[in-house]
C-alpha cells in the first residue's frame, strides 16, 4: 500500500513540475534517437552556443534542448533555435543538417530555425519517416535544394516554417494534404514555379507567405476556399493573369499583400457589403492593374492601409473612399487618375499619409483637406494642378510635417507661411516648380528639416547663411537653379545629435564659382552623394577632400578645377562612381586611385592629365572613353606609352 501512495506521490509531483515535458532520470533514451542525434551533432563543425558540446553519454533526455516523453524515454521535441531569448542571444551552427535527423520518428516538435549556417537539404524521407511532427522549424538557415514530396504526410503537421533560405524547386501539392496545417511560411527563397490548386484544401491554415520568390502564373481560383485565412502575402514574385474573384470569399482575411507581381485586369473585390469584413491591409501595388478603384471599396469597413500605386488605374477618385473611417495611409501614385480630388476626403479623420503623385489630378484642391488633423505626410507631386500659389490653409493643418508639391505648377517666391506651420516641417520638396526669387532666410529656422528639395526651379542668389544651422538635415537637392556665390554653407551645416545626419548634396546645374576648399573640411564628412557638376567652380581639390570615407558618388565634372589629381582620392575606398571630365586637372592619375575597387564609373575625360594610366583594376577595366582627351595619357586602355 506504502508502494501504490508512493507512486501516486511521484506521479503527482512529475505532472507539478512539468514532468509530461521533460525527463529527468538519467536512464538511456532510445538507440534510434540517440544515434540519430549523434549524427545531428557530427554534421556541425562548429556551434556558437556551445550547446552540442554538453550532449555526451547516452542519457540524451539530459541534453540541452532535448524533452522526451517518460513513458516511453522517446525524444518528442528538439529545441535549438538560434535565437536564445533568455539571453537575448543569437547564435550561429555550421554544418550540414543530417538525414539523420529522421532517425527521431517521435518527434513532435523540431526547432532548429534562424541558426544562420546550417546547410544541406532537408531529408527526402521526412514525412515517412516522422509522422507525429506538429512543428518544423528550419527558417533562418542556408538549406537548399527541394521541399520533398513526402512533406504531405505529416497528418499532424500545424506549423510549417522554412522562410528565408535557398530552397529551390517548386511547391509541391502533396502540401494540401495537411489538413491541421495552420500557419505556411516559404518567403525569401528561391522556390519558382506555379502556385498549387491543392493549396485550396487546407482549410483551417490561418497564414499563407510564399513573398520574395520566383513564382508564375495564375493566382489559383482554390485559394478562395481557404476560410480560416487571416494573412495571405503573395507579393514580389512573378505571378500573372487575374486576381480570382474567389478572393472575396476569404471571409478572415485581415492581411492581404500581392504587390509587387504582374498582375492584370481590375480589382475584382469586393463585390457586395459584408465581405472580407476584417481586411485591413491591402497592398496592390507595382503591378499592371487596370480599370477604376471600385467605388465598393468602400465595403472594406475595416480598411486602415491601402497602396495601389504604380499600376494602370484611371478614372475619377470615387466619392466613395471618404467613407473608409478606419483609413490612416492612402497610396495611389504612378497611376493615371484623373478629376479632381473628393472633398469627401476631409471625413478621413485618421488619415496619416495621403500620396497621389504622379497622376493626372487636376485642382483646385479642396478645402476639405483642411479638416485632416492627423495628416503628416501629404504628396501630390506632378501632378497637373496648377497651383498658381500655395494653398493658404495648408499650414495650420496640425500634424502635417512632410509636404511634398514638387511638379504643381507653383509660381512665384518661396511662400512665407511655410515658417508659421503647426507642426514643425520635416521634408519640404518644391521641386520642378516655377519658383523664383531667393531662398529666404527663414528657412534656417525649420529646425527639424531632414530633406529640402527646391531643384529645377529658377532660385537666384545664394544659399543664405541660416542653412547652416538645419543640424537635422540628411538631403538638401538645389541643382538646376541659377545659384551664386560660394558652397560654403552647405559643408559648414552643424552637426546633428548623431554627429552629422548630411548624406545627399546636389548643388549641380548652378553658377557657383567658390568654395570648393571647404569640401571635407566643414562639419559634415558623412557625405554620400556630392554632385557640384555644371558650374563655375574654380581653384585645388582640397587634400581635406580625402575625410569623405563615407562617399559612393562624387561628381566634380564640367567646371574649372585645376592642378593635380590629390592623392587623398585614395581614401574614398566606398566610391562607386567619380566624375571629373571637362576641367583643367593636370599630372598624373595617383596609383593610389587602384585603391578603389567598388568604382563602376569612371570619368576623366577631357583634362590636361599625361603619364602612364596606373596598371591595374579598377582602372584598367574602363573603356578608352573615360581618359579621353587627355593627350599626355597614355596605357591600357589607351595606346602603349
Amino acid at each position: 500500500m506504502d508502494y501504490q501512495l508512493l507512486q501516486i506521490v511521484a506521479f503527482l509531483t512529475v505532472i507539478a513540475f512539468g514532468g509530461g515535458i521533460k525527463r529527468t532520470s538519467a536512464e538511456a533514451c532510445s538507440s534510434n534517437d540517440l544515434e540519430g542525434l549523434i549524427g545531428f551533432k557530427n554534421g556541425i563543425q562548429m556551434d556558437t552556443s556551445g550547446r552540442l558540446a554538453k550532449w555526451v553519454g547516452s542519457s540524451c533526455c539530459e541534453w540541452e534542448g532535448i524533452v522526451c516523453e517518460n513513458a516511453t524515454t522517446r525524444v518528442t521535441q528538439i529545441h535549438l533555435p538560434g535565437f536564445i531569448e533568455k539571453d537575448l542571444f543569437q547564435t550561429q551552427m555550421m554544418g550540414k543538417l543530417s538525414p539523420s535527423i529522421t532517425l527521431l520518428t517521435s518527434l513532435v516538435i523540431l526547432d532548429l530555425g534562424g541558426l544562420v549556417g546550417l546547410s544541406g537539404i532537408i531529408p527526402q524521407t521526412i514525412g515517412v519517416q516522422m509522422p507525429n511532427l506538429q512543428k518544423l522549424y528550419l527558417f533562418g538557415n542556408n538549406l537548399t535544394g527541394l521541399i520533398p514530396e513526402s512533406i504531405g504526410e505529416l497528418p499532424n503537421l500545424q506549423e510549417l516554417a522554412l522562410h528565408e533560405n535557398k530552397i529551390s524547386g517548386s511547391i509541391p501539392s502533396s502540401i494540401g494534404s495537411l489538413k491541421s496545417l495552420k500557419s505556411l511560411l516559404l518567403y525569401s527563397n528561391k522556390i519558382s514555379g506555379t502556385i498549387p490548386i491543392s493549396l485550396g484544401n487546407l482549410t483551417n491554415l490561418v497564414e499563407l507567405d510564399v513573398h520574395d520568390n520566383a513564382l508564375n502564373g495564375d493566382i489559383p481560383n482554390s485559394i478562395g476556399q481557404m476560410q480560416a485565412l487571416e494573412k495571405l502575402d503573395l507579393s514580389s514574385n512573378s505571378l500573372s493573369g487575374n486576381i480570382p474573384t474567389s478572393l472575396s470569399n476569404l471571409s478572415a482575411i485581415s492581411v492581404l499583400y500581392m504587390d509587387t507581381n504582374s498582375l492584370e485586369g481590375t480589382i475584382p473585390f469586393p463585390s457586395r457589403p459584408g465581405e472580407m469584413p476584417s481586411l485591413g491591409f491591402l497592398r496592390l501595388h507595382d503591378n499592371h492593374l487596370n480599370g477604376n478603384i471600385p467605388p465598393s471599396l468602400v465595403y472594406l469597413v475595416s480598411l486602415q492601409r491601402v497602396s495601389l500605386s504604380n499600376n494602370k488605374l484611371e478614372g475619377a477618385l470615387p466619392s466613395s473612399l471618404g467613407n473608409l473611417l478606419s483609413l490612416t495611409e492612402l497610396y495611389l501614385s504612378g497611376n493615371s487618375l484623373s478629376g479632381q480630388i473628393p472633398k469627401s476626403i476631409g471625413q478621413l479623420s485618421q488619415l496619416m499619409m495621403l500620396n497621389i503623385s504622379n497622376n493626372l489630378i487636376e485642382g483646385p484642391l479642396p478645402q476639405e483637406i483642411s479638416s485632416l488633423h492627423n495628416l503628416q505626410t501629404l504628396d501630390l507631386s506632378f501632378n497637373p494642378l496648377d497651383l498658381s500659389s500655395f494653398p493658404e490653409w495648408l499650414p495650420n493643418l496640425p500634424s502635417l510635417s512632410r509636404i511634398h508639391f514638387a511638379g504643381c505648377g507653383i509660381q512665384g517666391k518661396i511662400p512665407d507661411i511655410l515658417q508659421t506651420t503647426l507642426s514643425p516641417i520635416q521634408e519640404l520638396d518644391l521641386s520642378v516648380n516655377l519658383l523664383t526669387g531667393t531662398i529666404p532666410s527663414w528657412i534656417g529656422s525649420l529646425s527639424q528639416l531632414y530633406l529640402l528639395n527646391l531643384s529645377r526651379n529658377s532660385l537666384d542668389s545664394h544659399i543664405p547663411d541660416s542653412v547652416t544651422s538645419l543640424s537635422d538635415l540628411g538631403v538638401l537637392d538645389l541643382h538646376s537653379n541659377k545659384l551664386t556665390g560660394s558652397i560654403t554653407g552647405a559643408f559648414d551645416i552643424e552637426q546633428g545629435t548623431s554627429g552629422g545626419s548630411l548624406t545627399y548634396i546636389d548643388l549641380s546645374d548652378n553658377n557657383f564659382s567658390i568654395g570648393v576648399e571647404e569640401i571635407g573640411a566643414g562639419k559634415q564628412v558623412h557625405i554620400q552623394f556630392l554632385n557640384l557638376s555644371h558650374n563655375l567652380l574654380k581653384g585645388t581639390l582640397p587634400s581635406s577632400l580625402g575625410k569623405l570615407n563615407s562617399i559612393h558618388s562624387l561628381d566634380l565634372s564640367f567646371n574649372d578645377l585645376a592642378s593635380n589629381l590629390p592623392a587623398v582620392l585614395a581614401n574614398l575606398t566606398l566610391l562607386e562612381r567619380l566624375k571629373l571630365q571637362r576641367n583643367h586637372f593636370s599630372g598624373n592619375i595617383p596609383n593610389g586611385l587602384l585603391k578603389l575597387t567598388k568604382l563602376k564609373e569612371l570619368d576623366l575625360s577631357d583634362n590636361v592629365l599625361q603619364g602612364k594610366i596606373p596598371e591595374g583594376k579598377p582602372l584598367t577595366d574602363f573603356p578608352g572613353s573615360s581618359y579621353s582627351g587627355n593627350k599626355g595619357l597614355c596605357g591600357k586602355p589607351l595606346s602603349p606609352c
